[in-house]
């Protein structure tokens, strides 16, 4: 969607915010030119500019992606009043649908980025440690509910689980393994760490 003249300046920095992603999930990181940002906005590079150069807008749109994949899965989550299903629903909403999936894709785009710039590095700190309270807090939970019977502290195993997770979906979004194998697999974690099969519904 090209960039409308008439919208207020929110909008228009939404709109192209729109367009980072779609730049970056076509051409990657490395290869990502203003041009390219600008073709997909609809506009003139000067007029992307206007918004900062590629290096902030890049960051602004990692950031935003950050936060749209967090408050998601934690809505998700949030369903439930029993931690067996908010552990189903985090474990369902945090995997990658396929190769296409956009959201994981732009997120893993920008991680090489974290191995040598502080300001990206931080970024990506935060995301983890997000998701890791996010699956710290549904364990503690399912203790207190008499579900989950745990056999290492809450936290480092939130921190495995969101490990593995890293490490299978780019086996997705590489396409060499589907959403179900992993799923299959954080549910088997789950069932060892937690002493409760997820797929019970007793």
């Amino acid at each position: 969607m090209a960039v409308r003249k008439g919208s207020n300046k929110e909008a228009r920095r939404a709109e192209l915010g729109r367009a980072v992603e779609r730049a970056l999930v076509a051409r990657g990181l490395e290869g990502l030119r203003l041009r390219d940002v600008a073709e997909e906005a609809g506009v003139t590079p000067a007029a992307v500019l206007y918004y900062g150069d590629l290096d902030a807008l890049v960051h602004a749109t990692y950031r935003q992606a950050i936060e749209r994949y967090s408050r998601e899965r934690e809505q998700a989550a949030n369903r439930f009043t029993d931690a067996r299903r908010q552990l189903e629903a985090c474990i369902e909403k945090g995997v990658a649908g396929g190769p296409d999936d956009t959201l994981t894709r732009l997120l893993f785009e920008y991680w090489p980025r974290c191995l040598r710039d502080a300001k990206a590095a931080a970024l990506d700190s935060a995301l983890t440690e997000r998701q890791i309270a996010v699956y710290s807090g549904i364990l503690v939970l399912g203790q207190a509910q008499g579900h989950f019977t745990l056999q290492d502290p809450p936290r480092l195993l939130a921190a495995s689980f969101v490990a593995m997770e890293d490490g299978y979906q780019m086996e997705v979004l590489a396409g060499r393994r589907s959403r179900t194998e992993v799923i299959a697999a954080l549910h088997a974690y789950a069932r060892a760490v937690t002493g409760h099969d997820l797929t019970d519904r007793g």
